[in-house]
């Protein structure tokens, strides 16, 4: 640390920084501003309090957080907002004088770049922000940014060509918010206006960009402040030289008609015709032939809209009576829906009307029966109407299964028909085909000629040398086929036996299941009798039994009265349902098999 005489502040803020934590630091070097405006300084105090805090790298701990991760910081976007305008306030009025290189060219771009950068990421933010206090917050702090660049680079003016270089500035300057563009256009204006001749300095690539961008806002956008901001940059570019006149008349075509035709009337007049002079008298030579483009302008555009005029004067009729039809077709569409409405509830209304009657009626016979029948017979009418009732619903039931099944079946019949009668016209074309066609004259086929036969010979015999057949004597061929007598012998012989075992296997297993079966269903010993014994003793006895059983079930089945069978009514006579003896045909075993 430098010996000489110290601000007591600046280094009371080095050592307590020294010895604070890396997240801490932000937060105290805000105190920066307070020293830098102590309204007790004078001209001379406030250059050595720069110094100070530049010799106690103060300065150079604001710019390493700045270019940390800003949305990280204590405070996050804020805080590296005003350490933006401390950096800058602290850079302006400072003159190094050890090392003065490592100052003006290193560490100076460095900070424009980094202001840049923070610049970029805060019209992003604003950008994508929703509307309400966080949106305003952020333009707040972009302003502060950009008020900081423009600090800077007025106090050093060699920084005002890198501000204009850097492809930072051109990414700020094209954007299509009007907030954000006005603020950066004011920039560009602090720039032209510190240093003029920095648009000759900067290369022609970057020079276009900017004007590209200036005209390309004239004609893209339509809010006053946008274009006055544009035009007043293009009058100070125009006035400073004569080449970039030359450059904006012959680059961009139709720049006067745009500003005399967009942008007349908006508060600016007065610079906007400065502007008009200083490009019309660029080309004063050519001011007739403009004067006869406007006018041939004027005269197409007056051609154009009575053409135009003319033609929706003929279509107004049609237009009109195209209108009157739609509305009286709607018109007629709601008076039939609202007829049919009335019509339905009418029908509505006297059906049920004609229900009513009826029940009444019904209910009236009904009483005047009773009357006349005798009280003994009443419950032998009663049951007899209940069965006519139960007859009439079975009677319209089937009936509308039926129907519903016809209906079904209608589409898959119509398209088998359909298929029919295809099939039968490819059929009559095929054979309408067949028997016009010709029968062509017999052909003998070709012969093969001489060479041709001891070619193929010749091929045969190679194949022959090349693919020798394997010879065998007769007694080798006589032993082999005895060996292949006994083996297929012996595998007849043993799948003989196999099957054998294995009908055996089954029929064990079948009469174990049997056997199982009947202690299952046995009765205790207090109530066997000599027949449950006889069971156990014979083999025959429990398939009689089963079978017996089996019988019965199919018995019980065939006379279960109608209301039971009424699903299976168009079941064929001869097909018993499975569900109904399932129980019983799942345990009989005949032949040794379940």
């Amino acid at each position: 640390f430098p010996m000489a005489a110290t601000d007591p502040q600046v280094l009371a803020l080095a050592a307590q920084i020294t010895e604070s934590r890396e997240q801490d630091i932000p937060l105290l070097l805000l105190k920066l501003k307070g020293i830098l405006s102590s309204p007790s300084l004078g001209c001379e105090e406030s250059n050595k309090i720069k110094q100070d805090i530049y010799d106690y790298g103060l300065t150079q701990y604001c710019l390493l957080v700045l270019k940390q991760d800003h949305s990280q910081l204590r405070g996050a976007w804020a805080t590296a907002a005003q350490l933006a305008e401390i950096l800058s306030h602290c850079c302006v009025g400072l003159e190094v004088k050890e090392d003065p290189e490592e100052f003006y060219k290193k560490f100076l771009p460095s900070a424009i770049d980094s202001l840049l950068v923070l610049g970029k990421r805060l019209q992003a933010r604003f950008i994508r922000a929703i509307e309400g206090k966080e949106k305003q917050d952020f333009l707040h702090w972009f302003q502060i940014v950009t008020d900081a660049i423009c600090w800077l680079f007025g106090g050093h003016i060699q920084l005002a060509a890198r501000v204009l270089q850097n492809d930072r500035f051109l990414q700020l300057l094209i954007t299509d918010d009007v907030e954000t563009a006005i603020i950066m256009m004011s920039v560009l204006h602090n720039i032209l206006r510190i240093n003029s001749s920095v648009l000759l300095q900067v290369e022609e690539e970057t020079l276009h960009s900017v004007l590209d961008e200036l005209v390309y806002k004239l004609s893209s956008t339509t809010n006053p402040a946008v274009g006055s901001a544009a035009t007043k940059l293009l009058l100070l570019v125009a006035k400073f030289c004569k080449q970039l006149v030359q450059l904006l008349t012959a680059r961009y075509k139709g720049l006067k008609g745009l500003l005399s035709k967009q942008w007349t009337g908006k508060g600016f007049d007065r610079e906007l015709n400065q502007l008009l002079d200083l490009l019309y008298l660029e080309q004063s030579n050519g001011k007739g032939e403009m004067q006869k483009q406007h006018q041939a302008a004027c005269i197409i555009q007056a051609a154009w809209r009575g053409f135009q005029t003319r033609k929706r004067l003929k279509k107004l009729p049609q237009a009109v009576i195209t209108l009157q039809r739609s509305f009286r077709a709607k018109r007629e569409q709601e008076l039939q829906h609202l007829t049919k409405q009335k019509e339905d509830e009418a029908l509505e209304l006297q059906m049920q009307l004609q229900r009513q009657r009826a029940m009444r009626l019904f209910h009236e016979r009904q009483l005047a029966l009773l009357e006349v029948v005798h009280a003994s017979q009443v419950n032998k009418y009663m049951e007899e109407m209940e069965e006519k009732s139960a007859l009439t619903i079975q009677r319209f039931w089937r009936g509308y299964r039926a129907r519903r099944i016809f209906h079904q079946q209608k589409q898959s019949l119509k398209e088998y028909k359909a298929a029919i009668i295809i099939q039968r016209a490819a059929c009559k074309f095929l054979e309408k085909r067949r028997r016009r066609r010709p029968l062509s004259p017999w052909k003998e086929p070709k012969g093969l000629t001489d060479e041709q036969r001891l070619a193929l010979q010749q091929k045969v015999d190679d194949y022959i040398k090349l693919h020798p057949a394997s010879q065998m004597s007769e007694e080798m061929s006589k032993e082999l086929h005895v060996q292949a007598q006994a083996k297929l012998a012996q595998f007849l012989l043993r799948s003989r036996l196999d099957q054998r075992a294995a009908q055996r296997r089954e029929a064990l297993l079948a009469q174990v299941n049997t056997d199982v079966e009947l202690l299952m269903n046995a009765p205790g010993l207090a109530e066997t009798t000599e027949k449950d014994l006889a069971a156990f003793m014979s083999r025959s006895i429990p398939v009689a039994t089963k079978a017996r059983q089996t019988h019965n079930t199919m018995l019980k089945y065939t006379c279960w009265p109608w209301w039971k069978k009424l699903g299976d009514e168009f079941m064929e006579d001869d097909v018993t349902p499975d569900d109904a003896i399932n129980t019983e045909l799942e345990t009989l075993f005949i032949g040794g098999r379940k």
